[in-house]
């Protein structure tokens, strides 16, 4: 069966969309997220307020104009995975195919510069984390018949959304993520025992 084709309508709406948070970046990486205004945003991107507003719920919300399909992703890591795969290893499938060309992007680390200097965008990005623990924690807990306040199940949510924290700035960026779904996996070890 055929996905449905996307109307001209909702592609228009993507393109409005990408254009504002397209622009939003832009202004924020040259003159700082202080001294750039929502009508800054609009002007930049030619269109209103309103249409601004249509599309992102605040200024903040402009930095982070993926994290609804981050979240979809995670979720549909944990729900559609291949049977006989585990959820974590279904989990690291995720981040490797995601998290790691996301983490290799020329701007990923002016973009973690101007949330970490930023406290409104450091407390949104911390509410927005805590948000996706909640519903990933839930996919977790429903995939193995657990109740959906599971404390397993959300420590695990937990750890791997921690990962891209954790793992910033290692060399091997891949090897540092293999490393963390094995300590999920596997249990930890003691620096310098055999596995």
């Amino acid at each position: 069966m055929s996905q449905p084709s996307v109307g001209r309508r909702e592609r228009k709406k993507a393109a409005t969309r990408q254009a504002i948070a397209d622009a939003a970046l832009r202004l924020f990486f040259e003159r700082g997220y202080d001294r750039v205004s929502i009508r800054d945003i609009a002007d930049a991107a030619d269109v209103s307020t309103t249409t601004l507003f249509k599309h992102f719920s605040g200024k903040e919300a402009l930095v982070f104009d993926q994290d609804a399909s981050a979240e979809a992703g995670l979720i549909a890591a944990v729900r559609e995975r291949p049977a006989g795969r585990s959820v974590p290893d279904a989990l690291r499938h995720h981040f490797i195919d995601h998290y790691l060309p996301i983490a290799a992007h020329p701007q990923a680390e002016q973009f973690t510069r101007l949330i970490d200097t930023t406290p409104e965008l450091r407390a949104y990005a911390d509410r927005m984390w805590t948000r996706h623990t909640d519903s990933l924690s839930a996919a977790i807990a429903a995939e193995l018949g657990a109740a959906p306040d599971d404390l397993g199940c959300t420590a695990l949510a937990r750890f791997v959304l921690d990962i891209p924290a954790l793992t910033r700035g290692r060399p091997d960026l891949r090897a540092a993520v293999d490393a963390m779904f094995d300590m999920l996996i596997h249990g930890w070890r003691p620096p310098g025992t055999a596995a």
